[in-house]
C-alpha cells in the first residue's frame, strides 16, 4: 500500500522560507511523477510543482517559479519541495502526490493516484 507523508510545514514571516518534506512508501517509484499541491481556504486545489523520480526536468506553476524548487532524494524515498521568498498568498495546506507511469508529472489533480495528508503552511504578512 502506497503511503505519502507530508512534514515541514508551519508558520514563517513573509519573506521567509521552508522546505516540506515527502516521505514516500509501499512500492518502487521509479516510474512514478511526483507533485506539490496546495489548497488555501475556499479555493480549489492547485498545482505548485512536479518532478519525475528518476530523471527528467522539474515544472512549477507560473505563481511559484524563481521561489520553489522541487527536488528528490531517491535513496531515500523523499521528495522536497524549499520554499524561499514566501508570501501571504502562498498559505495553504500543501500536499505531495503520486502519479504511477507518468512521463513528466502532470498539473491535472486526477492524474494522481496517491495523495498524502497535507500540511499546513502560513505566511504572515
Amino acid at each position: 500500500q502506497v503511503q505519502l507523508v507530508e512534514s515541514g510545514g508551519g508558520l514563517v514571516q513573509a519573506g521567509g522560507s521552508l522546505r516540506l518534506s515527502c516521505a514516500a512508501s509501499g512500492r518502487t517509484f521509479s516510474s512514478y511523477a511526483m507533485g506539490w499541491f496546495r489548497q488555501a481556504p475556499g479555493k480549489e486545489r492547485e498545482f505548485v510543482a512536479g518532478i519525475r523520480w528518476i530523471s527528467g526536468p522539474t515544472y512549477y506553476a507560473d505563481s511559484v517559479k524563481g521561489r520553489f524548487t522541487i527536488s528528490r532524494a531517491n535513496a531515500k524515498n523523499t521528495v522536497f519541495l524549499q520554499m524561499n521568498s514566501l508570501k501571504p498568498e502562498d498559505t495553504a495546506v500543501y500536499y505531495c502526490a503520486a502519479a504511477p507511469g507518468r512521463v513528466a508529472p502532470p498539473s491535472e489533480l486526477d492524474e494522481y493516484d496517491y495523495w498524502g495528508q497535507g500540511t499546513q503552511v502560513t505566511v504572515s504578512s
